[in-house]
């Protein structure tokens, strides 16, 4: 994940460390307005100005306390990609 932390570094996740893949519809109450880090601490969102436009984030749940939380340019195509490696 590109712009995971806050110094721009990225977050690389095993296939086989993906517990569960959640496709979620933004809002401005759920993560459409955060443009970096944790509102609620649960979630935690890579930088990613062009949020604001965008419709779906996809939750990958990896078992620790922050879920990654990432908003793809072809979010389809990440879905289908990480669900096919992940089973």
């Amino acid at each position: 994940i590109r712009r995971y932390s806050l110094w721009g570094g990225a977050k690389r996740i095993r296939y086989a460390d993906i517990h569960q893949l959640t496709r979620l519809p933004l809002s401005e109450a759920g993560g459409r307005g955060r443009i970096w880090g944790s509102g609620d601490l649960v979630h935690w969102w890579n930088l990613d100005a062009g949020r604001m436009r965008k419709e779906v984030a996809l939750l990958i749940d990896v078992g620790k306390r922050f879920i990654p939380s990432i908003t793809p340019d072809d979010p389809d195509t990440v879905e289908r990609i990480l669900r096919d490696h992940i089973g």
